[in-house]
């Protein structure tokens, strides 16, 4: 009996071994299980990573040669290319009226110019013949000179000439009455100008205002303040700002020379008027 007890013992112990080593295995066996997926999971994050990598370098050298041609096809454009984009970009309705400004203006001061430097003497050239004609010929001789002689130095001499019977006092009204005739020739249509100066910037300025009125009015109807919407309207409504600004400085450019011009012939006729009544003085006395 004991025998038994304790060959049964023995086949107990052998037993529970061979199950607890059955048990081992299997928990070896799950965890080199795991740690092939783990390895996996690496080598396909790795794979992953690699390929994504190669994408950006295959993409970065795409985006360098697009950014690269857009830099060229800027560079090539030649300003009056840009200028012409700018204002058909700010409309028509404003830009084309500045345009009207612009090309009025400078319609009026090329007239201006070409008039003044036309009008422009050579005074010292004009008093030389009329003293030698005053010499030779008199007062007749004198007249006829400034008769055939172009401006209005030549007019206002005439005018003085004509007086001279009626004394040195007559000939100086007669040469300051007329100067303002002239000088009122000199200066015609100036006024235009610096009505377009003024004017050319306050077009720009209602463009601006009115264009401001449409970007909010768009976004109202949008529902949502997005920056392109909001830059993009007010960009547009500066371009009218800019233009009438440009074209106010051309312009003001042009009507500061022609005052300049003005000026510069209106000394001129005072100082040869006063030596016309210098000459006419020295004739009476001979």
């Amino acid at each position: 009996m004991k025998r038994a007890l304790s060959i049964l013992a023995v086949l107990a112990i052998m037993f529970g071994t061979t199950n607890l080593m059955a048990q081992e295995g299997a928990s070896d066996e799950s965890t080199m299980t795991e740690e092939v997926a783990d390895s996996n999971e690496m080598k396909s994050d790795s794979t992953e990573a690699d390929t994504m990598a190669a994408e950006e370098a295959a993409e970065a050298p795409a985006e360098e040669e697009a950014a690269t041609t857009e830099e060229e096809v800027v560079a090539d454009k030649t300003f009056h290319q840009v200028l012409k984009e700018k204002f058909i970009e700010g409309g028509a309705e404003f830009m084309g009226i500045v345009l009207i400004t612009l090309i009025l203006g400078l319609a009026i001061c090329i007239e201006r110019i070409i008039y003044l430097n036309l009008a422009t003497p050579n005074s010292k050239k004009l008093l030389a013949s009329i003293e030698s004609a005053l010499q030779s010929g008199g007062v007749e001789a004198a007249k006829e000179v400034c008769r055939n002689t172009r401006g209005p130095v030549a007019s206002i001499f005439y005018q003085g000439l004509e007086r001279s019977g009626e004394g040195i006092e007559m000939v100086e009204k007669s040469i300051v009455s007329y100067g303002s005739v002239q000088m009122g020739l000199l200066e015609r249509n100036v006024s235009w100008i610096s009505l377009f100066i003024a004017l050319a910037p306050m077009l720009g300025f209602m463009g601006t205002v009115i264009g401001m009125i449409d970007a909010f009015d768009a976004i109202e109807a949008a529902g949502d303040i997005s920056p392109s919407l909001v830059a993009g309207g007010i960009k547009v409504a500066l371009l009218t700002t800019v233009f009438g600004l440009i074209v106010a400085i051309i312009l003001q450019i042009f009507y500061n020379y022609i005052i300049a011009k003005v000026d510069s012939i209106v000394n001129n006729m005072e100082d040869a008027s006063i030596t016309l009544v210098d000459m006419l003085v020295r004739y009476e006395k001979k």
